[in-house]
């Protein structure tokens, strides 16, 4: 009895680990992998020393704050992970695209390369950032994304900051789009798996052509 316990709790655990999907998604595609179990907790630290060295040996672009005085985010300051300087999103301006994810989110790792691949080549017109969100594993979430080659900035928000807003996240991944003039609107919630498809969608939801 005790042994068949403990294999259904195992295999519980390897099914959140892998990002087994939980909600529809509201713009089609996938849906996102389901948020960690527990309460979030802003005491987790972000830019551990390991952290700090993997991220200074990667091509990860460091934080740089925006110059807007509100371009449209909330009011929030958010470390940089793996370091860095910190930034208030409400110095950010659109267009740009903002991927929420979690380190030990399948879906998440997966939708990177398309992101990244996005990120190279509208970067200058569309900026991207990352936000690992509530997770308690942060220097899993910057190992992947170092791992598949993103260099677009991350932020960190392990305190679940951003819940209730316009950045909410109910799952991840989820990306969304801030327009130059200051809206917020869900881009995908997963499933993306090309800098074409990336750009479609942002160029439908934004309504500008690259």
């Amino acid at each position: 009895m005790v042994r068949g316990v403990v294999a259904a709790a195992a295999a519980l655990l390897l099914a959140v680990l892998a990002g087994c999907g939980s909600e529809s998604p509201k713009e089609g595609g996938q849906a996102g992998a389901p948020l960690g179990a527990g309460p979030p907790s802003s005491k987790v630290d972000v830019a551990t020393e390991k952290m700090v060295a993997a991220k200074k040996a990667s091509e990860v672009e460091p934080c740089r704050p925006g110059s807007a005085s509100d371009g449209g985010l909330p009011k929030i300051e958010l470390a940089c992970l793996g370091g860095g300087e910190s930034a208030d999103l409400a110095s950010f301006e659109g267009p740009m695209v903002i991927n929420l994810f979690q380190g030990f989110c399948a879906p998440c790792k997966e939708e990177m390369p398309a992101l990244q691949s996005f990120h190279e080549t509208y970067g200058d017109q569309v900026p991207v950032i990352g936000i690992d969100v509530m997770d308690t594993v942060p220097g899993v979430a910057l190992e992947e994304a170092i791992s598949r080659g993103v260099t677009f900035p991350m932020y960190a928000d392990p305190g679940g900051d951003l819940q209730g807003g316009p950045l909410t996240a109910r799952a991840v991944p989820a990306t969304y789009v801030l327009s130059s003039s200051g809206e917020v609107e869900l881009l995908q919630m997963g499933g993306m798996t090309s800098a074409t498809q990336v750009k479609e969608l942002v160029e439908k939801k934004l309504g500008i052509t690259l």
